[in-house]
């Protein structure tokens, strides 16, 4: 572990409540903040983020996905393909259909959770926006 380049990063160095992973089979730990930066990472897409927002509701096939999330169906499987590899989907074959699921319960907590923070910005934002509205007095 290189300390100058944590620190670069604002991580400092690690200690063990600060990894994850399991160095005992020879795998390397990773700080916990770069771990969560690239749970970011792979959700950090509009597709990704509709698919998980779809796949909260169960699982589906590609071919459900491709209209609800509203992009080429190529497409949709390399974000899909980004979705599996983070770890956050899983797969399996039903006939020639390949159907994802959300793998953690803890991602549907999670996207709820951004939700409520996104939400409660945008009503901050739209009540501070409604308070420079001009009223009868400023015209």
């Amino acid at each position: 572990m290189n300390p100058n380049r944590d620190a670069r990063r604002g991580g400092g160095t690690a200690t063990a409540g600060d990894t994850a992973g399991d160095t005992g089979a020879g795998v390397p730990s990773v700080p916990l903040s770069e771990a969560k930066a690239e749970l970011f990472k792979a959700m950090a897409h509009p597709a990704r983020i509709r698919s998980l927002e779809i796949l909260v509701g169960g699982e589906r096939s590609v071919g459900e996905l491709q209209p609800l999330v509203g992009i080429e169906l190529s497409h949709l499987s390399q974000q899909l393909g980004v979705l599996r590899r983070a770890g956050l989907v899983t797969t399996r074959k039903e006939g020639s259909s390949v159907v994802y699921a959300i793998r953690d319960p803890e991602l549907v907590e999670l996207m709820a959770v951004a939700r409520r923070l996104l939400l409660g910005s945008l009503s901050q934002t739209r009540d501070l926006l409604s308070g420079l509205q001009p009223t009868g007095e400023d015209r």
